[in-house]
């Protein structure tokens, strides 16, 4: 996910700042500034009383450009808007980052929505898109966070210290404070037991193995179809608590954005006959990486157990006697079916529901024999869900309309579904190596094959429709 503005914490206690303006607007800015310590100079003819009255340094005359040098931070709110653009590009030519009240072109900072737990500061900001909504989100965040979490942290900052002197490697540092701070010594401070909570932190910092584990351990991520929105809660939470990050390539990239940042991240991404590591070479850099103590998720698109060889890597894990967990994730055929409004079941139309693939055991292309029974696939009278079917579909077509299945059965193709990108194709079974190959489908693909196809939303049909299509309608 792009940044269009960076957040940053910046130190001013003691250091020079410039508020340019004797009115409201100029007193809201200067009343949050100057909570940080600066040292506050105020220009303006006529200030109100408290603003005077927060200044260290305070000239009663009209602001002049050349008045922003030698500050680090510059308020540009008087009521004359010639005097702050003049100000604005005054302080951009001398370094200066500025802030010009509702002149988003003005600024070179925006002003954030702040949460003050001092020393805990969230900022909130919409890059200036929209005051009011980050309001509003701020307003919810203050009532959710606990009041004394400010003071949490100072008390956590006392032991700093002792824990540093205690614990050398800083993965045991880490998990120690993980510990600390999601269990009852947190939960003892804040519920105003200040002498108990001290107490159980000084056990637990000369306890040296308060917070450690015996050993590493791996969990199995399922990502979904792509919509990081789909995410598990389960899944958030193991995300932020990774050392090692495996990942897959038809993981989202904005799913890896919820990976804790220090975390390192292995690509270990396979597609047709292209491999970056063999599944063996996989099962043993997971071994490998636990038994060096790591908290390793291996993070796969859909779900672990689906087409993912999940079961491979559990069954490698355990033989190397290492603890294995599996967090299931939606899976590509009732993500992007719903992304498609296509259901899988639906009574009159589909009692069941089967999952193949459509990948060969050798060979690429339409020479490719997926190892199926189509015969039975034919008879079952449920929705046939593909997966890795795209580089075959015209043979599983032919496959499936030789043994018996009717040309006519509806059929869609869904790229790259619950992404901003999907494409839906909706045709017939007879059709769709044509819908395939005319739209220039590269993945990854579902085949959806069923009456159920029919119930498709002809507004998402249209609206999901390949780059092609949508530019000849």
């Amino acid at each position: 996910m792009a940044l269009k503005t960076f957040p940053v914490s910046l130190p001013l206690d003691g250091r020079p700042v410039l508020v340019a303006g004797g009115g409201e607007l100029a007193l809201r800015k200067a009343r949050l500034v100057a909570r940080s310590g600066c040292r506050l100079t105020i220009i303006a003819p006529d200030p109100l009383p408290e603003l005077s009255a927060l200044a260290a340094v305070l000239h009663r005359r009209p602001v002049r450009p050349d008045d922003v040098a030698g500050h680090v931070l510059a308020f540009a709110a008087s009521d004359d808007p010639d005097a702050d653009a003049a100000l604005a590009a005054a302080a951009r030519d001398a370094g200066v980052p500025v802030n010009v009240p509702d002149r988003p072109d003005l600024c070179s900072f925006i002003m954030p929505a702040i949460i003050d737990r001092d020393p805990i500061t969230i900022a909130i900001s919409s890059g200036g898109a929209s005051p009011v909504l980050v309001r509003r989100l701020r307003e919810r965040l203050e009532a959710a966070l606990e009041p004394g979490l400010g003071r949490l942290a100072a008390f956590l900052d006392s032991f700093r210290g002792a824990v540093k002197a205690t614990r050398q490697e800083e993965t045991a540092k880490r998990r120690f404070w993980e510990r600390i701070v999601d269990g009852p010594v947190a939960r003892r401070f804040l519920a105003g037991d200040e002498a108990g909570a001290r107490a159980q932190l000084l056990q637990a910092v000369n306890d040296p193995g308060h917070g450690q584990e015996p050993g590493g351990r791996v969990t199995l991520v399922g990502a979904g179809p792509g919509d990081p929105d789909l995410l598990t809660l389960r899944a958030l939470r193991v995300l932020q608590d990774a050392d090692v990050v495996v990942h897959d390539k038809l993981v989202d990239d904005r799913i890896l954005d919820y990976v804790r940042r220090d975390a390192r991240r292995l690509y270990v991404g396979k597609s047709k006959d292209r491999h970056t590591l063999s599944q063996a070479a996989i099962n043993a850099l997971l071994v490998a990486e636990a038994a060096a103590g790591h908290r390793v998720v291996r993070l796969k698109g859909g779900d672990p157990f689906v087409f993912g060889r999940g079961g491979e890597e559990v069954e490698a894990l355990r033989a190397a006697a290492i603890p294995v967990e599996v967090v299931p994730g939606i899976t590509a055929a009732l993500g992007c079916g719903a992304a498609a409004t296509i259901p899988v079941t639906h009574r009159g139309l589909a009692q069941g529901v089967t999952f193949i693939t459509g990948h060969a055991k050798a060979g690429v292309g339409d020479s490719a024999e997926p190892d199926l029974d189509w015969q039975a696939l034919a008879r079952l009278k449920h929705t046939l869900v593909i997966y890795m079917g795209l580089s075959t579909v015209g043979l599983i077509a032919r496959r499936l309309m030789d043994a018996g299945m009717d040309r006519a059965t509806s059929a869609a193709l869904i790229e790259k579904g619950t992404r901003p990108d999907q494409t839906l194709l909706v045709g017939t079974l007879g059709t769709l190596p044509d819908l395939a190959s005319g739209h220039g489908l590269s993945g990854p693909a579902l085949i959806v094959v069923g009456e159920v196809v029919r119930l498709a939303d002809p507004a998402r049909i249209a609206e999901m429709a390949a780059p092609a299509l949508r530019e000849a309608v």
